[in-house]
């Protein structure tokens, strides 16, 4: 890698674009030395530890060099491409940090550079004049999408911020409202954008220079004829692939594990699901088994709340979720994400076809955000889609239960005193045991179950 010098060329750095982490892989450059970029347009594709994410440039000017080709996993803070903005408006990077202005102070003022934050580039000046926004501070603390009990968030005035802006905030997970800005007339630049993800992970960056002592590998014999090419191949395990193999060990070791089982006549559920393709609401959504256990699993919590809830070591304390994030397994190229549905709970049952549909879709094109995988409170793993019929799914860390749905099959079942051919399915809950007890676990399950066998029961019970 090569550092430009030149006073105008700006040198853009890594960033974190999840939580905590210290590297990601360039899977795909979409632009090269010499291309015109303009401030917002998306440069690169990289993997992280969570989700493949697009980064947008954010100045005007001219690719000079990309300091890394395809497949490279790079450090968080690492410069990754030299871009020329001479005549351009944005600010060098290397000024010294100046303390933030007032947001409605002295707007006609060219703010101070501010030193950055993970990314090499400081605030854009802009000839443009924003009303000035209402009295409330900027440091007034700002309610999260849900207050803990359930409740929707108290309405903000809608934050003032660029439209490249809001999209590099989405791209990051990073909620807009809880951003402080330090632009002229209260707009929220890049620069607050990226330390507001710092901010977070600040206390979780200090683990980064254990990667130090990797020069001292090499000094192991040749490693690559130690296996035969021919009759071996050797995937690296890193990206996706890593995070989730960590995340599974230490789920398995950090919660005790408990597993039970019913197997449930779904017959009725299938015949409803047939029903609502052909009902004008579903029109257009996708509706299938997994539509109705999601709903099942929702209004089991509904009825036994306790069982959704986290364990929090460091305070010795159970936290109940007056809210559930609904994570739906997935199955990707790049390995196993769970991104989760956020108020599952509050969601009619199309407004839950919707968000299934958009959940799916997005997870097979490879987009899911790092901010769709964070937060989830219960987890749904279907792997009846393969033919299974059940297993004893590992935990997501965090999260104290997680329901896998075996395939449905026709199986000869005793229906009003005769046997008969059924549509069957075996389900089974896996749930911390020291959030929950065999009681607790046993009616959510037996909950599902009974909802799946008679679906009308969704209505009463709901």
């Amino acid at each position: 890698m090569t550092t430009m010098t030149n006073a105008s060329v700006r040198e853009f750095k890594m960033p974190d674009v999840g939580e905590g982490l210290t590297e990601a892989e360039i899977l795909k450059w979409y632009v090269q030395p010499g291309d015109t970029v303009t401030d917002g347009q998306v440069v690169c594709e990289v993997e992280t530890a969570k989700a493949a994410v697009e980064l947008p440039i954010p100045y005007d000017g001219v690719v000079r060099e990309l300091h890394f080709p395809e497949g490279t996993t790079v450090d968080v803070g690492t410069s990754i491409i030299a871009v020329d903005v001479a005549g351009g408006a944005a600010p060098a990077a290397e000024e010294a940090p100046a303390p933030a202005p007032a947001p409605a102070a002295e707007p006609e003022e060219k703010p101070a550079a501010r030193q950055p934050v993970l990314v090499g580039y400081g605030v854009a000046t802009s000839s443009t004049r924003r009303r000035p926004r209402r009295t409330t501070a900027p440091d007034t603390a700002v309610q999260p999408e849900l207050n803990g009990h359930g409740a929707p968030a108290v309405p903000q005035e809608r934050p003032l911020a660029k439209p490249p802006v809001r999209k590099l905030a989405k791209d990051l997970g990073v909620d807009l409202t809880t951003v402080v800005p330090t632009g002229p007339d209260g707009v929220i630049t890049r620069e607050d954008v990226h330390a507001a993800v710092a901010t977070v992970q600040a206390p979780q960056e200090q683990p980064a220079p254990v990667s130090a002592p990797a020069p001292a590998t090499p000094a192991t014999p040749a490693a690559p004829v130690s296996y035969d090419t021919a009759r071996e191949t050797r995937i690296p395990v890193k990206g996706v692939r890593k995070a989730t193999a960590a995340a599974m060990v230490g789920s398995a070791f950090t919660a005790p594990h408990v597993t039970e089982f019913v197997t449930v006549d779904v017959t009725r559920t299938m015949k409803l699901v047939e029903e609502l393709k052909q009902d004008k609401e579903f029109t257009g959504l996708r509706v299938n088994p997994l539509l109705l256990i999601a709903k099942a699993l929702l209004v089991a919590i509904k009825r036994n709340p306790e069982i959704n809830a986290s364990w929090d070591e460091a305070a010795q304390e159970i936290v109940v979720k007056h809210y559930v994030n609904l994570g739906i397994a997935a199955a990707t190229p790049r390995g196993l994400i769970v991104p989760n549905i956020k108020d599952a709970h509050a969601k009619t049952l199309p407004q839950l076809a919707e968000s299934l549909g958009e959940l799916v879709s997005t997870a097979r094109e490879g987009k899911t955000s790092p901010s769709a995988m964070q937060a989830g409170t219960v987890t749904i793993t279907n792997v009846g889609v393969f033919g299974v019929d059940t297993g004893t799914p590992l935990l997501n860390p965090g999260e104290s239960a997680i329901l896998a749905v075996g395939a449905i099959k026709p199986q000869p079942w005793v229906h009003k005193g005769k046997v008969k051919p059924r549509q069957v399915t075996t389900l089974a809950l896996s749930f911390d045991h020291r959030l929950v007890d065999g009681e607790l676990g046993s009616k959510v399950l037996a909950d599902v179950a009974a909802i799946l066998e008679q679906p009308k029961r969704l209505i009463s019970w709901a």
